[in-house]
């Protein structure tokens, strides 16, 4: 792609902004709007913790692992859309749904063109076999905790979390076969960044312990207590700039939640005092 680049795609750097009823685009407003759409490419990261449970020293490995992992996915993505973007202009991108394939193949480059949409299919089949293995295990934990049916954290007799793994695989199968991709891109997004806001508002409750009734961790969020108030706003951010559908479905889903755990929380507390 470097070998086409052409100076003049870059003029200007960020288009002037223009609204319509259906999207925004341009300008930082535009920006704002697609960064929330395009947090989906980062759900993946987090995933790698919800497998601490088989990793060899957690404390170390996977602090490691997801920083790592994100810096590195962060400097390509950068670099392939600064590529895409020198090569032709922005618009001629506009409802592609292979902008790689197709700025390759249309800079006589076919043969490259073949071999990365090759790669991105697998690239995309192994993705969603990272996220199967990681959903699977935290509702295994789930289960597991009597947080949902005690059978879904049963292993078999190779100790994988199979229970846990179909209930999961058949989910996603008719949720992804009934509802567009845009809507759950979003609605993902939306619930991703509740858990993160959550997750930086919890470590207020749990710092305190520390060394107390919580062990003391490896690896501690620098900056404390003011970074978790730093990512909490910008997290937010995001959030709100999704669409009102998401932010609406995801209210609900989030109501619901709360009150299947309280509930479990009752139901449990009945059990001890019994």
């Amino acid at each position: 792609g470097l070998t086409v680049i052409d100076l003049h795609n870059y003029v200007p750097f960020i288009p002037e902004h223009s609204s319509t009823a259906n999207s925004t685009f341009g300008g930082w407003q535009g920006i704002y709007a697609g960064s929330s759409m395009i947090f989906i490419a980062y759900i993946g990261f987090d995933s790698i913790a919800a497998n601490s449970g088989e990793a060899i020293e957690p404390q170390k490995t996977m602090p490691r692992g997801i920083l790592g992992s994100l810096l590195i996915a962060v400097a390509l993505f950068i670099a392939v859309s600064l590529v895409l973007v020198g090569m032709f202009n922005y618009s001629e991108y506009k409802d592609n749904a292979e902008p790689v394939g197709w700025a390759l193949r249309m800079s006589n480059h076919e043969v490259i063109a073949a071999v990365v949409q090759a790669i991105s299919v697998v690239g995309m089949f192994t993705a969603l076999i990272g996220m199967m293995l990681a959903g699977s295990r935290l509702l295994y934990s789930f289960g597991r905790d009597g947080v949902l049916p005690t059978w879904i954290g049963k292993l078999n007799n190779k100790h994988l979390p199979n229970h846990a793994l179909w209930i999961l695989t058949l989910v996603a199968v008719i949720v992804g076969s009934m509802l567009p991709f845009a809507f759950l891109a979003q609605l993902i997004t939306a619930g991703a960044l509740v858990a993160f806001m959550f997750v930086t508002i919890g470590m207020y409750a749990l710092r305190p312990r520390e060394g107390k009734d919580l062990p003391e961790p490896a690896f501690k969020l620098p900056l404390y207590p003011v970074m978790p108030i730093i990512i909490f706003v910008c997290v937010f951010s995001v959030f709100w700039g999704l669409s009102g559908q998401a932010k609406l479905y995801t209210m609900i889903w989030f109501i619901v939640g709360m009150v299947y755990y309280f509930i479990y929380i009752i139901v449990l507390d009945k059990r001890k005092k019994q």
